[in-house]
């Protein structure tokens, strides 16, 4: 295993709460719209509305609500995700040279996130139930307007509080309400994700080895930090419209509390389907995929920073880039080998999928 390989897990858990503090907001409406629980957001302009909504019956404070389990969740899952693939990756480089490929980046995404999701499902328990009771104040109003008094129900005022309150009236299984509704989100869109990131880089890499003169001296291509977010954003965004079904039917389980109207994930998808057909399945879809493209764009971009930047990088060696059909090799020692310069080797045009190492091959 690579020396370098702890630092994905600090780097990972580091960019992870990065994304999670920027794009709670979106977060916040996005459960909101899945869930129900805001009036008005039901009509054809749902995003605007569903703004609208929170902020004046919350305010700014209202698009926070639930912050820290969500930094807490993503802090955690963001270390086994981008850790678990480099750790993956170095041992198929060693034991399974033959193995490396999109699907073995799909296989170590996924896993590292299911290893997350054992502190990450709790969280986002907490998370979204604190998320769509919104502000004291606004809940009160709510309680009013239902006819039920506030003291008759609880309000989430902490993490600590909503867990011990969890746990006191639905056990440890209200705290992993959903658990395997997430894991069938979460397990195709984490190996969705990076499998696309590594493809879409690698896209990249080809073009730039088309487009250089034939006998030309460069070193080999550099990702800037803007492509880096595109391609970041990009698949995160595709892997999140995928994967709303199973996000939808996540939040109404996860959601419902003590009452129950979804006996679990299947009936929850069969009566989704009866009673609000296809469009059901997709609602919250839009702001799912906005909160998904610049928070995967941005913490792909952080983790590659922090991996330029205090990774230990070789120096280069330069060489000649070969024709057009050729491309130069790579090593996959380690998560720096990206940056090494080109050889000048012969390789056929199709090892291009294979000549970079994976990416800390990577977000959730």
């Amino acid at each position: 295993m690579s020396t370098d390989v702890w630092k994905e897990y600090v780097w990972g858990a580091m960019a992870g709460v990065f994304g999670e503090t920027v794009m709670h907001p979106i977060d916040t409406l996005k459960t909101r719209i899945q869930s129900g629980s805001s009036a008005g957001i039901r009509n054809h302009n749902v995003i605007r509305e569903g703004f609208k909504g929170i902020l004046v019956r919350d305010g700014a404070r209202g698009f926070y609500r639930g912050v820290i389990p969500g930094m807490t969740g993503s802090f955690v899952t963001g270390a086994t995700y981008f850790g678990f693939i480099e750790t993956s990756k170095d041992w198929l480089n060693v034991h399974h040279p033959s193995l490396t490929g999109p699907w073995a980046h799909f296989l170590a995404g996924a896993t590292g996130d299911t290893i997350g999701s054992v502190v990450y499902v709790p969280c986002e328990v907490i998370k979204q139930r604190m998320q769509i009771q919104g502000t004291k104040k606004s809940w009160q109003s709510a309680m009013t307007q239902l006819n039920r008094a506030p003291g008759g129900s609880y309000y989430y005022s902490g993490v600590l509080s909503a867990a011990k309150h969890i746990l006191r009236n639905e056990g440890v299984q209200g705290l992993y309400a959903g658990y395997f509704s997430t894991l069938a989100r979460d397990v195709p869109f984490a190996g969705f994700q990076i499998m696309f990131y590594e493809a879409f880089r690698k896209g990249v890499e080809w073009k730039h080895v088309r487009l250089s003169r034939p006998g030309s001296v460069q070193t080999k291509y550099e990702f800037g930090s803007h492509e880096e977010l595109f391609l970041g954003g990009a698949a995160g965004g595709l892997s999140a419209f995928l994967t709303t079904p199973m996000d939808v039917i996540k939040t109404r389980v996860q959601v419902q509390g003590t009452n129950v109207r979804y006996k679990g994930w299947l009936d929850a998808l069969q009566t989704i389907w009866k009673e609000e057909g296809v469009s059901g399945l997709f609602k919250g879809a839009v702001p799912r995929i906005m909160w998904f493209v610049p928070a995967a764009g941005l913490t792909f971009m952080s983790v590659e920073f922090l991996r330029k930047s205090f990774n230990e990088v070789p120096e280069p060696d330069f060489g000649v880039v070969p024709s057009p059909t050729k491309l130069p090799t790579r090593s996959s020692n380690s998560t720096s080998s990206r940056r090494e310069s080109a050889s000048a080797s012969n390789v056929d045009l199709a090892s291009l999928t294979s000549s970079r190492p994976p990416l800390g091959e990577q977000v959730r």
